[in-house]
């Protein structure tokens, strides 16, 4: 079986308990999920399989030490994927944003996590409809689709859970294979 990997980079813990979430919904077929900013790029390419979380900050910018966080996260660890080679790794990606305080730049960590894992050679599963939310842009989008699952926390708690077992269902399968 693939060996699944959760990674996630947080300001406030919710990304950290979404991945914990997502990990024990998957049980024994995934890895407790790490934050990003306490893992080696070694560590984080030793899985075939990947689900990456993060949430976007302010005007959409990824978690790190510019952000204000006392650790390293994505805004560290992505430029380390610029000479890996990922081709054959599965990726999954979910997002956290408040669509009302900030729709300019609602999950917009999705779209920059996807284009620098696709520019490393990665496949990325797990698009997401935009139906039911409301937002004005996002760096996430392609089409009508999210590159990953987009949560709203703040503004949308209650379709959290039925948010993540339908797209755990959708991807599963192709994490799994």
């Amino acid at each position: 079986m693939p060996s699944i990997g959760i990674f996630f980079g947080t300001d406030t813990g919710r990304t950290r308990l979404l991945a914990k979430q997502i990990a024990k919904k998957l049980g024994d077929a995934a890895a407790a999920p790490v934050n990003i900013g306490r893992t080696t790029l070694a560590d984080f390419l030793a899985h075939d399989r990947l689900i990456l979380g993060s949430p976007t900050l302010g005007a959409g910018e990824l978690p790190g030490l510019s952000t204000g966080l006392n650790q390293p996260s994505w805004e560290e660890f992505l430029p380390q994927l610029a000479g890996a080679d990922m081709r054959g790794k599965i990726v999954a990606i979910f997002g956290l944003g408040d669509q009302k305080k900030y729709p300019d730049e609602f999950v917009d960590a999705i779209g920059l996590i996807h284009d620098v894992v696709v520019a490393a050679g990665a496949t990325v599963i797990g698009r997401w409809p935009v139906d039911g939310y409301e937002f004005n842009i996002s760096q996430a989008l392609d089409g009508d689709e999210f590159l990953g699952l987009a949560i709203d926390q703040i503004n949308q708690p209650l379709l959290t859970e039925e948010r993540v077992e339908r797209w755990l269902a959708r991807i599963t399968p192709e994490l799994l294979r």
